[in-house]
């Protein structure tokens, strides 16, 4: 149980960390931003998953795929928040 809530916040760091280093431009986010990110990552990247194959692949196990999954939702979220707060427009 702790060992998989450990793993969890490991990927979902990892994750955040790698959607700051591929989405151009600063985040004015720290560890605890970037974690957060990489969490809500990864639950975007496992429903994304789901929605394309129909189906949880190995519940619960560490796969390589999941990674890849949660950066890419991880991106998503990013763009998305940087959409909402404005970031990029010009401020009169």
């Amino acid at each position: 149980m702790i060992g998989a809530l450990i793993v969890f916040l490991v990927v979902g760091l990892v994750a955040g960390f790698l959607a700051r280093a591929i989405v151009p431009g600063r985040d004015p986010m720290g560890v605890v931003g970037t974690l957060v990110l990489g969490l809500v990552g990864s639950f975007i990247g496992g429903f994304l998953g789901y929605v394309i194959f129909g189906k949880d692949l190995d519940e619960g196990a560490f796969q390589p795929s999941g990674l890849i999954g949660s950066v890419i939702g991880a991106v998503i979220a990013l763009l998305v928040y940087r959409a909402a707060n404005g970031r990029g427009r010009a401020r009169i």
